[in-house]
């Protein structure tokens, strides 16, 4: 298996966000890596909408 093509740059920032090693993070399947950046950005959502005020304050009546 040949390790994933992207940048040394990109490789420390997802290496940083999944928490994962570098060396690690280079060998994974990319089937693998698309699902751990899937599950990330749900998590990302889900945080981001709790945060959200529900009060309706920005919508015109």
């Amino acid at each position: 298996m040949r390790p994933l093509q992207i940048s040394p740059d990109t490789a420390i920032k997802l290496s940083k966000q999944l928490n994962v090693p570098i060396e690690q993070l280079m060998h994974m399947p990319q089937h693998i890596l698309m699902q751990r950046m899937a599950q990330l950005a749900k998590q990302e959502e889900d945080a981001a909408s709790a945060n959200k005020p529900e009060d309706g304050s920005g919508e015109k009546k």
